[in-house]
């Protein structure tokens, strides 16, 4: 049974763990459109597998591409930087480049039979419809225009969105089988109660389509006063507005505010704009930025902190004046919209017609003048249940928001019909409802030259000349060329968590991350999961580096080891380890093994390990000798002895404690107070399980010792420069790395830093005993570890280390051989590893006994 701690770290992992979660540019999406891949395509050049990608969620990529409030760029993490990516505009430059009709996806089930009324043809509609046509069932649209679109069609100005394009995505609906019935008003034309009586569920989708005025002015209804809607309609239709004057004053400080103000300067007859608002600046105003800019490029005159006192009249009940008061502020104490207003800082403003943009609402005359009651999750009438709800008249303001509203209110549709539960087992946050992912990046976390100069500026369409596009209601903004669309979509982050998946090389051959990894574990169980994930860490907690929440991992693999020696007899249950513990067996015997105390007092005990003895004896018998020259050697001994670490790591604990006791007996008999050490993982081990002072040799030369006196400068004439690779298990030991470097220039040698060096060093590939029973991991990891290196030739100190950069083809040396040998030139480059066995540990053995004697 693994310790509760181990368990509550798993499932701590589970719960947070970003490895899984979405970035913000999908989360922010109503429709929850992949963003990041479709960029990721883009960039990849595969623009047809883009908008597939995109037509997954989206069935009206053009129209997106030009009119979406695009909230994804609003979470974009870019944005946190810099600027957010343009991502609908490359959602527009995927469509006009890719998108082909003939490709559509026309699948749908067989019918049921099933009739559906969706009333309103605009974004929430014709999704509802898409949704419910692909179930098979028969799907009738009543729209009171003559054209589908709803808002779109008739709100929109056709400058941002061409009518062309908005009838080419509709026609999606018809292949597929809806049939519309235009300039039908329900209500008028047909009643409620007669579409209950002939569909099987029916589907209001009616837009905001009554625009408002303030009615608390004096000659409100004087002629040459309008809304936004009927002024924005009419131009929709006509490019004209037969009712205008010269001089046209906006009211609203909104997006649709501009699309007046600006469609009021193509009209043939006008000759001002202007837009009063009550904020104090542009800056602002709740339309988008990129619109008021828009706007003062063709010549709109803004004015702020104002509101309308008087309405002038002339003899025919036309407007002509206005008097503006200066507005002090828009919200009382308690963040109400309430303005105030200088009453006596007035001016004149020579008008002769003016639209009010300050807001929309439903035609509830479909309802008898009745408010819509429905539950805000299911989008299903409190009244009669055949009945739902969508877009402007539920509760979404955009038209992605609409969208998502017509494909949960198609779902719940679907789910009335087959007399199913209508929201068990959905998420709102999944079908449009706010939702913010737990994905967040720290910048130092963000993707290798992110902040490149080239990719700092964001990439905006080419636009007509702002004093020639007024002429007409030609489309202003162009589609990116394909060299913007690609310097675009290279700004992108491509935000995700998967930083320890990318730096682990064990962990993706059994999991897409970590939470995944260990809800399995949780949920099946350790005992009944692949044994071979545990024994496959190479235990250098890289993983835990590269994680913004430092999630501990390997201790729980090597809690597991544990688990599964205990189940087996206390031995490890993979035949690879056996001749691993064969070969700690021999290391730790008397066979290999010899202590030679101190002539009187052994303060200082030399244990070099397994590794450096099976390697170089002639290094370690001069490592032995510098340190009783430096320190003397009546305070000195050596004990050549294995110290088990690879027992343990494997998670034969038993046998660990029986085989480490014997080096532990051996230090105690000769009464030792400071261990130094050769080996980084037997420092970790002694300075665990001791219980004295350990330091390693390379620490007691910088900090006491000195390196041999003959050796300093030795190295300044080499050739050579020198990496340094540093050892993983003593990541976290920063005197090592620090004292390392200290040597090497002592002794006049040339280094170059490599990558992932110090405390984010990187496993050789020996981490964990991974080569017993993986060796293609193995040899991954050495070749991932090598390709860090800027040169041919690096220093280890640690023996494993030093023979796994060999095996992949650099010049590899231990950093004893250049403390106690000639000047090291790139001639002297050979092999070393084919001389690494037992009867080198033997070759160490019979020099020290010898030198024993001879004492």
């Amino acid at each position: 049974m693994l310790k509760q701690e181990i368990l509550e770290n798993m499932q701590h992992i589970v719960d947070n763990c970003m490895g899984d979660s979405k970035p913000a540019c999908t989360t922010a999406c109503p429709m929850n459109t992949d963003a990041k891949e479709y960029i990721k395509l883009l960039r990849e050049n595969k623009g047809e597998e883009a908008i597939k990608v995109i037509r997954e969620k989206l069935f009206i990529p053009k129209i997106l591409g030009r009119v979406c409030a695009h909230p994804c760029e609003k979470g974009c993490r870019r944005g946190e930087e810099d600027n957010p990516i343009a991502i609908a505009n490359l959602k527009r430059y995927i469509a006009d480049n890719f998108d082909n009709p003939e490709n559509w996806d026309l699948n749908k089930k067989s019918s049921t039979g099933k009739k559906i009324a969706i009333v309103g043809s605009g974004p929430a509609g014709a999704q509802a419809a898409l949704t419910l046509l692909r179930e098979g069932h028969d799907v009738t649209i009543f729209e009171k225009l003559g054209v589908p679109g709803g808002m779109m069609r008739v709100g929109i100005p056709e400058y941002r969105l061409p009518r062309e394009i908005i009838d080419e995505e509709y026609s999606l609906l018809t292949k597929l089988g809806a049939k519309f019935k235009f300039n039908t008003e329900i209500g008028t034309d047909i009643s409620l109660e007669d579409l209950k009586n002939n569909f099987d569920s029916i589907l209001i989708a009616i837009g905001k389509h009554i625009g408002r005025k303030d009615l608390s002015l004096e000659n409100i209804n004087g002629d040459g006063i309008f809304t936004a809607v009927e002024f924005l309609k009419e131009i929709s239709f006509t490019r004209d507005f037969k009712k205008a004057g010269k001089n046209i004053l906006t009211v609203g400080g909104g997006d649709v505010a501009m699309d007046c103000a600006r469609s009021a300067l193509r009209l043939k007859n006008t000759e001002n704009s202007y837009v009063l608002f009550l904020e104090k600046d542009l800056d602002s105003l709740t339309a988008s930025k990129h619109e008021v800019q828009g706007a003062l490029d063709e010549g709109v005159n803004f004015i702020p902190s104002s509101g309308i006192n008087r309405i002038f009249l002339d003899n025919s009940n036309r407007i002509y004046k206005i008097e503006v008061k200066k507005c002090i502020s828009i919200f009382d104490e308690n963040g109400k919209f309430h303005p105030s207003f200088d009453e006596k800082d007035l001016q004149i403003l020579n008008i002769d017609t003016l639209i009010f943009s300050i807001g929309q609402g439903i035609d509830l005359n479909i309802n008898n003048g009745l408010p819509f009651e429905f539950d805000k999750n299911s989008l299903q009438s409190k009244i009669d249940s055949k009945v739902f709800f969508a877009g402007d008249c539920a509760s979404s303001c955009i038209v992605v928001g609409a969208m998502a509203e017509g494909q949960r209110a198609g779902k719940s549709i679907n789910r009335f019909l087959n007399k199913e539960d209508i929201w068990e087992g959905r998420n709102i946050q999944e079908e449009g409802g706010y939702s913010v992912t737990k994905l967040h990046l720290p910048t130092e976390y963000l993707p290798e030259n992110w902040d490149d100069n080239s990719k700092i500026l964001r990439r905006k369409g080419k636009e007509l000349d702002p004093k020639e596009r007024i002429k007409t209601f030609f489309e202003v903004e162009s589609t990116f060329t394909e060299l913007e669309a690609k310097e675009e979509a290279n700004r992108c982050l491509q935000c995700e968590c998967k930083l320890c998946m990318k730096e682990c090389m064990m962990m993706p051959e059994y999991t897409s991350c970590p939470k995944e990894l260990f809800k399995e574990y949780l949920e099946k169980g350790y005992e009944n999961m692949d044994k071979n994930i545990a024994y496959s860490c190479n235990e250098c907690s890289q993983c835990t580096i590269k994680c913004p929440n430092s999630f501990e991992i390997r201790e729980n693999f090597m809690e597991m080891r544990k688990e599964y020696v205990k189940a087996n007899d206390d031995l490890s249950p993979l035949a690879g380890h056996t001749a691993l513990d064969d070969g700690q067996e021999l290391e730790c015997s008397k066979k290999y093994s010899i202590t030679v105390p101190g002539k009187k007092q052994t303060k200082y005990v030399l244990i070099p390990g397994c590794t450096v003895p099976a390697s170089f004896p002639e290094a370690v018998d001069k490592t032995y000798e510098h340190i009783k020259a430096t320190l003397g050697e009546d305070n000195v001994g050596i004990i050549l002895q294995c110290c088990a670490k690879p027992t343990e790591i494997i998670g034969e604990t038993k046998l660990f404690e029986e085989r480490y006791s014997r080096v532990q007996n051996e230090i105690e008999k000769i009464g030792a107070d400071v261990i130094v050490t050769l080996c980084p993982s037997c420092y970790l081990t002694y300075e665990k399980y001791s219980g004295k002072k350990v330091i390693s040799y390379w620490d007691l030369m910088k900090e006491t010792i000195g390196i041999p006196q003959k050796q300093k400068n030795i190295g300044i004439n080499s050739d050579v420069i020198f990496n340094i690779h540093d050892s993983c298990p003593t990541r976290n030991v920063t005197s090592h790395h620090d004292s390392i470097r200290w040597i090497l220039n002592e002794l006049g040698y040339k280094i170059e830093e490599m990558k992932n060096i110090r405390e984010n060093t990187r496993c050789c590939g020996v981490g964990g005993m991974l080569g017993c029973i993986n060796s293609n991991l193995y040899e991954k990891i050495v070749n991932r570890r090598v390709n860090d290196a800027t040169q041919d030739h690096i220093i280890s100190y640690c023996g494993s280390c030093r023979a796994s950069m060999e095996l992949g083809g650099l010049d590899s040396l231990h950093i004893l051989q250049l403390i106690h040998g000639t000047c090291y030139m790139k001639k002297d480059r050979a092999l070393r590893s084919p001389d690494y066995g037992m009867h080198n540990r033997l070759k160490t053995k019979k020099i020290l006994l010898e030198k024993n004697k001879s004492n």
